[in-house]
C-alpha cells in the first residue's frame, strides 16, 4: 500500500504504490502517458504473438495491460475533476485521442479475441472459478460492444466516432465547470441576504474577494457551487435575487462560449451511429446490453409503476405548497425559484425545525468517526486515518486505511470533502485509484477516491454538515465499500469493476438508510461545541420529515430517467425536435408544478453527457428498489438486535460487497436476500404506501 521510494522522475510512472500527487505537474502528462502507451503497445504486440486459449497466457497479460493504463490515465482523469487547470486540459486533450486509439486496438484485436473465445469454448473454462468465468464473458461482451466484429470502413468509422465522443464528453464537462465558475453575484446590503442563516452568510463572505468581509456586515458573494446557491434558494427572502440565481443555475452551459447545446445534439447523433454500426436499433438498446435490466420495456414498466404511485402525492405536494405560500404573503403565482424557499418554510412550520438547527450536531470529524464505527458494527472492519502515508492533491484531502478485525490491511481511500469552485467540478463521486488484483504476481489491495463538495470549515469552526451532506457522505462511502471490501482477486471483476451499472448504486443507497436509524445516528452526531447528542425531539422531527414531499422528489428522478431514455431511444437528432423539446415533452408526464420556459438543465446534465449514465439514469431508481429491499432484511432481523444486525451485516459484506462484478447482480442479490427484489420496501420507505 505504501509508495515505493524508487519512483521514477515522472510521478505518473511510479512502478508501484500510490500516486505521487505532491510532485505532479501538468507537464508530466504528455511524456508520462506517451511512455505508458509505448510500453503498452510493446506488451500488446507480444501478447498478440503469444496468445493461447488459457487463463495464464491471455487473460492475465491482458489484465496487466489494462491495469497499467487505468493507473496512469486514471490519475490524469481524477485530477481533471479535482484540480482542473488550463495546462492540464491542454495535456488531457492532446493525449485522450491516443488513449482511445489504443483502447480500441486492444478491444478489437482478432488474435486476442480468438484466444479468449477459445478459452471460453475449451475444456479449461469449466475448471475456472466463477470470477474467472465472469471475466472471460465480460471480455467477450465488451469486445463485441467495442466493434471487434467490424471490418474495413465500418471499423474505421466506429473508431473515429469513439474518439469524437470522448472529446465531446470532455468539452461538455469543461463547459459546465467554466460556466459554473463564471457566475458571481456580489451583494452589499443586509436586505440582500435577509433570511440566510449564519452559516450561509459566513460562506458568502468567505467567498468574497474583500478580505474584510464578514458574515454580519458583508460584502457577500453567491456562486453556483452547491454549498452557496443551495442555501440561497432555500432561505433568501428577496424573491428577485432567488430568480437571478435559479435562472443562472438552470441555464448553465447553454449560451455563449460555454454553450453545450450543439455538443448534446452531436453526442446523440454520434451515439446513434455507433449503435447502428453494432447492430442495435438504438443507443439505449446498446446501453442495456451490459446492464441488469433485460430491455427498455422492463425499465419503462418500473418507472411507470413508480410514476403512477408518486404523481398523486406530488400533486398534493404542489397544492399544499401553493396554499402555504399564499397564506404567508406571496400574492404572485409560485414559480420554480420559489419552490425550495416555500418548501423549507413549510417544513419548518410542519415539523418545527430548520436545517440550521441540525448543522451544529454534524461536525465533519464526528460524522466520520461515527460512520467508521457503524462500518465496524456492520461489516467488522476498522478504519484509521493515515494521511502521512500518502501524497495528496490538496491540503484538505485525507487518507485512510481499512483493516479487518485482526488489524490486517484490506484497502485504503482518499477523501476530498470540500467544494473548490475554482478547480473542482460539482457533485460527489467515488472512483478507483487502485483495484484489487493478483495479476502482477502478488495481491495488491484496493484504493478508492471519495470526492464530495461540502461546505468547508469557516471562522475556525469544523465543517458543519447539512443533513443532506451527511446523506451524500454515506452514499459515496457505500460505493467505496463495494470497491474496498471485494473478496475477488481477478481485477477485471473485483470491486465495482463489471458490476452492471444499474446495480452499482445498491450499496450507496443502502448506506443512506442508516442516517435515519436513531442509535446509529447517535454515533455520528454530537454538538460541535458541547458534544451533546442530537436531542430526541429533534431526531423525531427529522425522522417525521423524511418523506416530506417525497412524491415530488421521486417524480423529479423519474423525469430525468424518462428524458434520458427518450433521448437515447426514440429521439431523432436529424428530426425537427431539439433535446430541450424532448425534455419539455417528457416533463408533461412528470411535472405537476410551475415550469420555466428557459430551463436548459440538459446543458449541464453531466451524468448522461459526460458520465457513465447515458441511457442509464434509471439506474438510480432500479438500484433503489434493490437497496431498500436489502435494508428491509436488517429491519426484519431487528434493527435494535446487535447480534442479528452484525450477522446480517456480515452476510451483506460476503455477498453484495465481496462478490462485486464476479457474479451477475441478480444472483448476488438473491444470495443475500434469498429471493428476487420487490418494490414494496421502496414504496414503504418513501411513504407512498401504508406500512
Amino acid at each position: 500500500m505504501h509508495k515505493s521510494s524508487a519512483t521514477q522522475e515522472n510521478p505518473l510512472l511510479a512502478p508501484t504504490g500510490l500516486p505521487g500527487f505532491a510532485s505532479f505537474a501538468p507537464l508530466h502528462v504528455v511524456p508520462g502517458v506517451q511512455e505508458m502507451l509505448d510500453q503498452g503497445r510493446r506488451d500488446f504486440e507480444a501478447l498478440e504473438q503469444s496468445a493461447e486459449p488459457t487463463w495464464e497466457a491471455v487473460v492475465l497479460p491482458l489484465e496487466r495491460i489494462h491495469d497499467r493504463i487505468s493507473f496512469v490515465w486514471g490519475q490524469v482523469s481524477h485530477l481533471m475533476g479535482v484540480k482542473n487547470s488550463p495546462e492540464l486540459r491542454e495535456a488531457h486533450e492532446a493525449m485522450q485521442p491516443k488513449l482511445v486509439e489504443f483502447h480500441m486496438a486492444l478491444e478489437q484485436s482478432l488474435k486476442i479475441h480468438a484466444a479468449i473465445s477459445g478459452l471460453k469454448e475449451g475444456a479449461q473454462f469449466q475448471e475456472l472459478d466463477a470470477g474467472q468465468k465472469r471475466t472471460v464473458e465480460c471480455i467477450l461482451r465488451d469486445a463485441r460492444l467495442n466493434g471487434v466484429a467490424l471490418e474495413g470502413q465500418d471499423k474505421e468509422r466506429f473508431n473515429t466516432l469513439q474518439t469524437q465522443l470522448a472529446d465531446l464528453s470532455t468539452r461538455f464537462e469543461n463547459h459546465v465547470l467554466d460556466s459554473t465558475k463564471a457566475f458571481k453575484l456580489d451583494l452589499t446590503e443586509a436586505a440582500d441576504v435577509a433570511g440566510l442563516p449564519t452559516s450561509a452568510r459566513a460562506l458568502a463572505a468567505n467567498q468574497h474577494p474583500d478580505e474584510k468581509a464578514t458574515a454580519e456586515a458583508g460584502p457577500w458573494r453567491i456562486t453556483l457551487a452547491f454549498p452557496s446557491f443551495g442555501p440561497f434558494l432555500k432561505h433568501a427572502e428577496r424573491r428577485d435575487l432567488r430568480e437571478v440565481v435559479f435562472k443562472a443555475f438552470v441555464t448553465r452551459a447553454s449560451e455563449g462560449e460555454f454553450d453545450n447545446s450543439d455538443v448534446i445534439v452531436e453526442t446523440l447523433r454520434l451515439k446513434r451511429e455507433v449503435a447502428a454500426l453494432l447492430g442495435f436499433d438504438t443507443y439505449a438498446d446498446l446501453s442495456l446490453a451490459s446492464k441488469m435490466a433485460p430491455n427498455i420495456q422492463a425499465v419503462e414498466t418500473l418507472l411507470e409503476e413508480l410514476r403512477v404511485v408518486s404523481y398523486p402525492a406530488a400533486e398534493k405536494d404542489q397544492a399544499d405548497l401553493a396554499a402555504f405560500a399564499a397564506a404567508h404573503g406571496q400574492s404572485e403565482p409560485v414559480e420554480r425559484w420559489d419552490l425550495t424557499f416555500w418548501a423549507e418554510r413549510m417544513r419548518e412550520e410542519l415539523f418545527d425545525f430548520s436545517e440550521e438547527d441540525l448543522r451544529p450536531y454534524f461536525p465533519q470529524p464526528k460524522v466520520l468517526t461515527g460512520l467508521f464505527a457503524l462500518a465496524q458494527r456492520l461489516f467488522g472492519i476498522q478504519i484509521e486515518e493515515a494521511s502521512g502515508k500518502a501524497e495528496a492533491w490538496h491540503p484538505d484531502v485525507q487518507y485512510f486505511e481499512v483493516k479487518d478485525e485482526g488489524g490486517e490491511p484490506l484497502a485504503a481511500f482518499f477523501l476530498d470533502c470540500y467544494a473548490r469552485s475554482e478547480d473542482k467540478r460539482s457533485g460527489a463521486w467515488m472512483d478507483t485509484c487502485l483495484g484489487r488484483t493478483t495479476a502482477h504476481g502478488e495481491l495488491r489491495l484496493p484504493v478508492a477516491y471519495l470526492t464530495c463538495n461540502f461546505t468547508p470549515p469557516i471562522d475556525g469552526k469544523p465543517a458543519l454538515l447539512a443533513f443532506d451532506e451527511v446523506l451524500t457522505l454515506f452514499h459515496e462511502f457505500g460505493h467505496g465499500l463495494q470497491h474496498m471490501l471485494t473478496g475477488v482477486d481477478h481485477g477485471m471483476v473485483a470491486g465495482i469493476s463489471n458490476v452492471d451499472w444499474d446495480a452499482v448504486e445498491l450499496p450507496s443507497q443502502f448506506m443512506e438508510n442508516w442516517c435515519y436509524h436513531k442509535p446509529s445516528l447517535a454515533g455520528f452526531s454530537g454538538h460541535f461545541e458541547t458534544g451533546d447528542p442530537l436531542p430526541d425531539e429533534l431526531f423525531a422531527k427529522l425522522d417525521a420529515a423524511r418523506t416530506f414531499r417525497e412524491g415530488s422528489g421521486m417524480l423529479r428522478q423519474i423525469d430525468f430517467s424518462l428524458t434520458d431514455l427518450e433521448l437515447h431511444h426514440r429521439y431523432d437528432p436529424e428530426g425537427g425536435e431539439t433535446p430541450t423539446d424532448v425534455s419539455v415533452r417528457m416533463r408533461a408526464k412528470t411535472s405537476v408544478g410551475p415550469t420555466f420556459e428557459g430551463d436548459r438543465f440538459l446543458c449541464a446534465f453531466g451524468h448522461i453527457f459526460a458520465g457513465g449514465y447515458s441511457a442509464g439514469y434509471y439506474s438510480y431508481k432500479w438500484a433503489e428498489v434493490l437497496s431498500a429491499d436489502a435494508f428491509a432484511a436488517f429491519e426484519e432481523a431487528g434493527l435494535d438486535d446487535e447480534v442479528a444486525i452484525a450477522k446480517t451485516g456480515r452476510r451483506f459484506r460476503e455477498t453484495v460487497l465481496a462478490l462485486g462484478g464476479s457474479v451477475a447482480p441478480m444472483d448476488v442479490f438473491k444470495a443475500f436476500r434469498g429471493r428476487e427484489p420487490s418494490t414494496a420496501a421502496l414504496l414503504r420507505h418513501s411513504g407512498l404506501v401504508k406500512s
